[in-house]
């Protein structure tokens, strides 16, 4: 069996602090969309590469990260695979997704995980022959989403899941959030050699302007004091202080 080659993934910058990731397949041609919320940058990222939205992979329903299904569909005609838990709450889904779900992008094949949190019928994207996952709102680097709908319970199961795939998983979350979450890292553990390292290494990113995304999985469990949480109590504890830390 030959296996694909990596894709080319490209990060689009949207709004004040989103991601927007492209996957590029040169073989095909095939070129993925994950959670367009603004339709022109994801077309105008494809196309100063030469490249044609083919496919657009949805992880929940939030207008930043759906807004700009129909601009993409609308230039390409491109097939929408999302949560089917949440078709009710944006247009566009011609493809329902549920764990356990699988899903070819060009010549890789993405696991769907149902990973609630952040929202109820979220979920990942996982493609572990290329060694990726796409986490939207629930993992991010140094921290994890807020929990809009879901139970601290469904978020800690969540962050469990994810944490077990392999140290060297390349992690896409959506947000640029990681300077903030740093912070608050070093505040809940502080005299932390670990969490000190990675906070001085991503503000010196963000003061040279440099985006601090993608991570791994090693780093995340190294680091991410959510993933330190022994249980759903203390993970619960460390968001209510995430929340209101200024």
């Amino acid at each position: 069996m030959v296996m694909a080659a990596a894709p080319e993934i490209v990060a689009v910058p949207a709004f004040s602090d989103n991601y927007i990731w492209l996957l590029h397949d040169s073989a095909t041609g095939h070129t993925a969309v994950v959670d367009p919320g603004d339709g022109a940058a994801a077309l105008a990222a494809a196309e100063a590469r030469g490249w044609r939205i083919s496919q657009v992979l949805i992880t929940h329903w939030h207008p930043d990260h759906t807004g700009g299904i129909a601009a993409v569909v609308a230039a390409t005609g491109a097939p929408v695979w999302g949560p089917e838990a949440e078709r009710d709450k944006f247009a566009g889904l011609d493809h329902g997704l549920s764990d356990g779900d699988r899903v070819e992008v060009g010549p890789w094949t993405a696991e769907v995980w149902h990973v609630p949190g952040h929202t109820l019928g979220h979920i990942a994207f996982i493609l572990p022959d290329a060694g990726l996952a796409f986490t939207g709102d629930t993992l991010f680097a140094g921290g994890c989403g807020r929990l809009f709908e879901g139970s601290p319970e469904q978020m800690f199961t969540s962050l469990e899941r994810l944490a077990s795939l392999p140290d060297e998983t390349v992690v896409h979350p959506a947000h640029e959030y990681t300077l903030s979450n740093y912070r608050f890292a070093a505040h809940a553990f502080p005299g932390d050699a670990a969490i000190a390292g990675r906070l001085a290494e991503v503000q010196r990113l963000r003061a040279a302007g440099a985006m601090t995304l993608p991570t791994t999985i090693a780093v995340e469990r190294a680091t991410n004091p959510f993933l330190r949480a022994p249980d759903a109590a203390e993970f619960a504890s460390l968001r209510q202080g995430k929340d209101s830390f200024r």
